[in-house]
């Protein structure tokens, strides 16, 4: 299990920082909303977080091997794929002008649950320990 956290937070991190940069360099070119572009940059800095978060899961998943670790991590995905994910898509679909906004909005929230649910799994995880 840890070797696809490992895989998975590579990934996750990788696509961070490529998408930090589009941000950075490109989305301004898009569009001068700040809103937009606030939200486009905490979906970044949060992927990055999880991502790192992700990666310490599956190393300590060497000293805590229980259910609790692999649930964080899965927690930890599941809240990027739903938290980041959502906002990338919102910012998209605000650029593009799409009514479709008002459907992926309520997404957000729900990976942010999934990263707090995840951070206690990973106290669990540590606490479960003898």
């Amino acid at each position: 299990m840890q070797k696809n956290f490992l895989i998975i937070a590579s990934i996750f991190g990788a696509l961070a920082v490529a998408l930090g940069a589009l941000g950075a360099h490109g989305l301004e070119k898009m569009t001068t909303d700040e809103k937009i572009l606030h939200g486009f940059h905490t979906a970044v800095q949060y992927q990055v977080y999880h991502s790192l978060a992700l990666l310490a899961a599956a190393i300590l998943y060497e000293r805590f091997p229980n259910q609790w670790m692999k649930r964080a991590g899965r927690c930890f995905i599941a809240g990027i794929i739903l938290f980041s994910g959502s906002l990338y898509l919102l910012t998209a679909l605000k650029i593009a002008g799409s009514s479709v906004v008002k459907f992926v909005g309520p997404v957000t929230p729900v990976g942010g649950v999934f990263f707090i649910v995840g951070w206690f799994c990973l106290l669990a995880a540590v606490m479960k320990k003898k």
